[in-house]
């Protein structure tokens, strides 16, 4: 893998395992374990498995290969890789593209290092008095979060701090050493979990509903079932603003980006499979209603293991699972705003770092104060700032991100075709086959559109 720094006198990650660890941090967060849940239990169990499985094989695999192959070859951001590697009649239109979904990148920091900062509360508040949580007592200790201005603040400067510290330590020494036992303890959490809920009395029962298929929920919305499994699919890999740009601009030509984009998404897709073999059993060993929504982790899932044996360690060591799955994704997505704006301004990494984190920190705070302070503004009918944000960035953001690298890793105007094949296939391991081709040059932009167009539905 690369050494200290690479081509340009760029740093770059330090080993395979290290870059798989950080690609895959990078995709692993919330979406896994928040929101692939509720997902699951909205839409009947394992038939949305099935479809999701088959979507993030046509959506996530090829964009996610496209953004590291313009990384990896540009050694840039996406906005500097874009202008670098576009034909200079498109150059500057390809650059202003490339900025816009760069900012999303922004715009996500604004509402999940606040999500983060809550789980780390969690965490610590599950440790101390776990018994706190049962009979009701979750949702009352949620409603007082919210409303406790000082509180949320604090929790999301924490997770800001807590990502700059790793970050200003650099890519190496910082972000792939701490990345990398984040996502083993994750992975070694989350198992123990898998198998601690599993072995509850009555647990089958949602094992069976989340892996044997049962089709009535399908037939009775099988377009929202198909449109939230692609969405869910898209949403997991976090392609879209660039993130694994930056990741394929700190990694060598010595495996197939083809082969490590499977890597990434396995990896990705082992954490939420595993999540569910989590939440879907306990629920049912307590009677815990799987469709109740964003409510589940944070409302729901308290009282289960409040009222289970050894409650307080297994609460805390569920939260401090969720605390690390949200922050290798808030780390790597500092990583990507401080690689990105060092391409372009040519500052230290010290000085990126602190700028990243103070900008970070002060856009945050209307989502913060949007459940206490400012709680009358709606921006939406019903809406919180978070609500909104989270609205934007998933319906709107990322899929227009996705797009453009699609356009532009297959158009003329663009990179395109041969440039992007020649670099996804450069090295060992596995090629794109010529089916490929039209797929991402056609169908693939519509299906964009298509989820776009959903969301404004």
């Amino acid at each position: 893998m690369a050494t200290q720094t690479g081509r340009n006198g760029r740093e770059g990650l330090k080993s395979r395992l290290g870059f798989l660890m950080v690609a895959a941090g990078c995709a692993v967060g919330l979406g896994n374990v928040w929101r692939f849940p509720f997902m699951v239990g909205r839409n009947g169990g394992a038939v949305f498995v099935l479809a999701y499985l088959v979507f993030l094989v046509l959506l996530g695999f090829p964009l996610l290969a496209a953004e590291l192959a313009v990384g990896r070859s540009a050694r840039k951001g996406v906005a500097g890789a874009m202008r670098s590697l576009a034909p200079e009649r498109t150059r500057k239109f390809w650059y202003a593209l490339g900025c816009v979904v760069f900012g999303g990148n922004l715009l996500l920091m604004m509402y999940y290092t606040t999500v983060g900062g809550w789980l780390l509360r969690y965490t610590a508040g599950y440790a101390v008095q776990g018994a706190a949580f049962a009979d009701g007592g979750a949702k009352a200790a949620f409603d007082g979060l919210l409303a406790d201005p000082a509180t949320c603040t604090t929790c999301m400067l924490m997770a800001v701090a807590a990502a700059a510290c790793v970050c200003l330590a650099g890519v190496q020494r910082g972000v792939e050493r701490v990345t990398k036992w984040m996502m083993l303890s994750l992975l070694a959490l989350l198992g123990v979990l898998a198998v601690k809920a599993m072995s509850l009395p009555g647990a089958m029962k949602g094992v069976e509903f989340y892996l044997a298929p049962n089709w009535t929920p399908f037939l009775e919305h099988p377009f929202r079932t198909c449109f939230d499994a692609m969405g869910q699919a898209f949403f997991t890999l976090s392609v879209g603003v660039g993130c694994m740009t930056i990741f394929g601009s700190y990694v060598d030509k010595g495996h197939s980006l083809v082969t490590e984009s499977l890597w990434i998404s396995a990896i990705d897709t082992c954490v939420a499979l595993l999540a569910g073999l989590v939440v879907f059993p306990a629920c049912a060993a307590f009677g815990v209603d799987v469709t109740a929504g964003p409510g589940l982790i944070f409302i729901a899932l308290p009282e289960v293991f409040s009222n289970m044996g050894g409650g307080r360690l297994w609460g805390a060591a569920f939260f401090l699972f969720l605390s690390l799955a949200a922050l290798t994704t808030i780390v790597a997505v500092f990583e990507c705003l401080i690689g990105g704006l060092m391409d372009e301004v040519r500052w230290s990494r010290r000085r990126t770092t602190l700028f990243v984190a103070a900008a970070v920190g002060v856009l945050s705070l209307p989502t913060v104060l949007g459940y206490n302070v400012w709680s009358g503004i709606r921006l939406l009918p019903g809406k919180t700032i978070l609500d909104v944000e989270d609205f934007v960035f998933s319906q709107f953001w990322l899929p227009l991100g996705a797009l453009a690298t699609c356009v532009f890793c297959t158009r003329k105007t663009g990179w395109g075709w041969n440039g992007f094949r020649s670099e996804a296939e450069t090295g060992a391991g596995l090629g794109f086959a010529d089916v490929w081709r039209p797929y991402m040059r056609w169908l693939l932009p519509a299906v964009l559109l298509g989820i776009i167009a959903g969301g404004v539905m």
